[in-house]
């Protein structure tokens, strides 16, 4: 099995070469079979336009590093590294036939200010693996009557991610208590098929529409969150949550 992590960087020097090391570290409760599947685990790193030392931290930690001469968004970040995951996945030994995708691998996003557990990867691709789902999306909401560990959120970001939710399903009909959530999985082929076209921070909400319009299985599944005063500073303000709804209605409406 494949699994290639794709983390965004833009000027995240302080954080992203940990947060790669956590993605390769082996977990010492697996098994000797799961600790083999794990030296599958790639690292991709987008490094859209950083001023600073990302691209040679994120090397450095073992990341394979894709770079865009300028600061594009999120959006644009996650096209190239989602390009570059089926290109590594093109590329790599044939896995079994009785593995999710045609070409038996997975894509994962995470993001490179921390405040993902990369431990938990196993457990958000785990509906994947067992052809429940074609794309997860980790909530650090209540689903499913289990109510996740979010530390540090305040409240103000609360009310921006249900205004999200809530914005997302009017425009595009698919309700799920993170839309803004950016630790997902896809199987190979549901990442393949996506259509992203969309570069900065609505990206998370237009992943959502595709599921919708592609009519993906898709399940929630709960994750951990640490915010801190560094992954705070890094998120949405007010004029970005403004200029985000404005290009999802332009989406929707004259795209």
């Amino acid at each position: 099995m494949h699994i290639t992590v794709i983390i965004p960087a833009y000027n995240e020097e302080k954080t992203v070469g940990e947060v790669v090391k956590r993605v390769l570290s082996p977990h010492p409760t697996l098994s000797h079979g799961e600790r083999e599947a794990e030296r599958r685990v790639r690292v991709l790193v987008v490094n859209d336009g950083s001023s600073d030392r990302t691209a040679q931290v994120a090397r450095e930690a073992g990341a394979t590093v894709l770079s865009h001469p300028i600061n594009r968004g999120l959006g644009a970040a996650l096209s190239t590294g989602i390009e570059g995951a089926l290109r590594l996945l093109h590329n790599a030994p044939q896995p079994p036939l009785n593995l999710i995708g045609e070409e038996g691998g997975v894509i994962v996003t995470l993001d490179a200010d921390g405040q993902h557990d990369p431990a938990e990867i196993p457990r958000v691709i785990e509906p994947i693996l067992k052809g429940g789902a074609e794309v997860v999306i980790g909530t650090r909401f209540k689903v499913s009557g289990v109510r996740c560990q979010v530390s540090g959120i305040p409240w103000a970001r609360r009310v921006a991610n249900t205004l999200g939710n809530l914005f997302t399903w009017l425009l595009f009909g698919i309700w799920v208590t993170d839309s803004q959530s950016g630790f997902r999985a896809f199987s190979a082929d549901a990442a393949r098929r996506l259509r992203l076209r969309t570069s900065t921070m609505e990206v998370s909400s237009e992943i959502i529409r595709e599921i919708a319009r592609l009519k993906f299985r898709f399940v929630e599944v709960p994750i951990t969150a640490q915010y801190t005063p560094y992954s705070l500073a890094k998120g949405q303000n007010f004029r970005r949550g403004i200029e985000t709804l404005w290009k999802l209605i332009v989406l929707k409406f004259f795209r």
